[in-house]
């Protein structure tokens, strides 16, 4: 837990100074100031000799933060609804979504390190001030998405372990700013080493579940073969739809593409190569696993659910309720609403850090963590307590997945612009995308784009 400094305050001279000692490739509009989160930038020391392993070591942790966004109380809707629905077969589409942000993290990572800024800092540098401006709101659209998505998830966590109604535990969330405040202030790694500790609970309660569920293996690796019910069914695109939105989150690449200069990898092109490479591979294991809770999620749903002829399964209560007669363990659903609670204490974290980013990146803004925290989770708050108490607790999970779809819908205005900056040789300089990334890159954003259009399409058609 070695960090040079736990200040966060916007005043301190340190990481300013820091920043100064990293060149910057040409082609930017305006020379780059203050980093976003500059109280954590360049905090966390490396090791540049000895072996691989310990290199490694000092740059895991970005990796596992940002995938706390491909599991979150949203994502869980989304999963449960498809295994329920649809069996195994939506297995394919988390597979998918899954090699993809690999993709798009990789471009995160080669953008933070080897232009040293992130995406918002970057869109701000490249754009129009109007153009920006609409990204902004874009990616703010997007948190709030995320966080709305926390919000119910949380509270229908607090519900269902302490039988807390969920008008009060959507209010209770608002406290979390104190867990994100108190982390903070004993530095960078702390908040790694909680969002770890959380994420070995949340796969420790799946395995077990998964171990009760007694899945069909067969149809399980069948499920990851791609259909083409997918395009033909819409109820199947939009709940795909709600689960590329729910794994491959916009506010993920403007978090990661910060996260990475929390290393003080040093200024030198061989250091900053070797540095992305290892943030590379930190993503890409944090991601793995991120793919096993998401595919487990969905495996437990259809395995259960779905065998059952129980194929309206939509709401996170639904699924605790029924999973002990169908497992004939009371251990299963406490499990559940574990793993649900973790998730949402995790998510709290990272929306916070990406909402900072997304502010004082687009905005050049440095506003308090807890007022900004405050701020965007009262944003949330609202209408998750009108829907509540307006309908009830049967539409938190219709609100859960239609939230992951808007921010499948934001995606384009993120991925776009990474894909476009780190394909430029004149802002990248030497650590510009290689051709082949860039295909893949463009593929994964023209597909993203293109299945957005195909359910935009099918809502005004009818």
């Amino acid at each position: 837990m070695d960090a040079r400094t736990s200040d966060l305050s916007p005043a301190s001279p340190a990481p300013i100074a820091v920043a100064s000692d990293r060149p910057m490739a040409a082609g930017w509009r305006t020379a780059r100031g203050e980093p976003s989160l500059a109280g954590m930038f360049a905090s966390v020391r490396t090791t540049k000799q000895g072996p691989f392993w310990r290199k490694l070591l000092a740059f895991m942790g970005p990796g596992y933060l940002v995938a706390v966004g491909y599991m979150d109380p949203g994502n869980w809707a989304t999963s449960l609804a498809g295994g329920s629905r649809f069996g195994y077969t939506l297995l394919t589409v988390a597979l998918l979504s899954n090699l993809m942000a690999i993709v798009l993290q990789s471009l995160c990572t080669r953008l933070g390190i080897g232009a040293g800024r992130d995406l918002a800092q970057a869109c701000r540098d490249s754009f129009p001030r109007w153009v920006s401006l609409l990204l902004w709101l874009s990616a703010e659209v997007a948190i709030t998405a995320t966080d709305l998505a926390e919000v119910i998830g949380t509270a229908i966590g607090l519900n269902l372990l302490f039988h807390i109604p969920l008008q009060i535990g959507v209010v209770i969330t608002a406290a979390d700013v104190f867990l994100i405040l108190a982390l903070q202030a004993f530095g960078f790694r702390w908040i790694e080493a909680f969002v770890v500790a959380m994420l070995g609970v949340i796969a420790a309660c799946f395995a077990l579940q998964l171990a009760m569920a007694d899945p069909d293996w067969g149809a399980v690796i069948r499920g990851f073969v791609p259909s083409t019910d997918l395009l033909a069914n819409r109820e199947m695109l939009y709940l795909a739809l709600g689960i590329l939105g729910a794994t491959v989150m916009p506010h993920n690449l403007y978090l990661h593409s910060g996260l990475v200069q929390t290393r003080d990898y040093g200024a030198g092109e061989q250091e900053k190569r070797e540095a992305i490479k290892l943030a590379n591979i930190d993503s890409s294991i944090a991601l793995c696993l991120a793919l096993v809770i998401n595919a487990s999620i969905l495996i437990l749903a259809a395995a259960t659910y779905h065998r059952a002829g129980r194929t309206d399964i939509a709401e996170l209560g639904q699924a605790y309720a029924f999973l002990a007669p169908l497992l004939g363990s009371t251990l299963a659903p406490t499990l559940f609403a574990i793993a649900l609670l973790c998730c949402g204490l995790n998510s709290t974290i990272t929306a916070t850090l990406s909402g900072q980013i997304v502010m004082e990146g687009f905005l050049n803004l440095r506003m308090a963590p807890w007022l900004r925290r405050t701020v965007t989770r009262m944003i949330a708050i609202l209408p998750a307590v009108a829907v509540t108490i307006w309908a009830g607790d049967k539409a938190t999970g219709h609100l859960l997945i239609l939230s992951q779809v808007v921010l499948s819908l934001q995606l384009p205005f993120a991925v776009v612009p990474l894909v476009m900056f780190t394909a430029s040789r004149s802002k990248m300089g030497p650590f510009v995308a290689p051709r082949w990334l860039t295909l893949v890159a463009s593929v994964t954003a023209a597909v993203i784009v293109a299945l957005n259009m195909k359910l935009v399409w099918d809502w005004v058609s009818g």
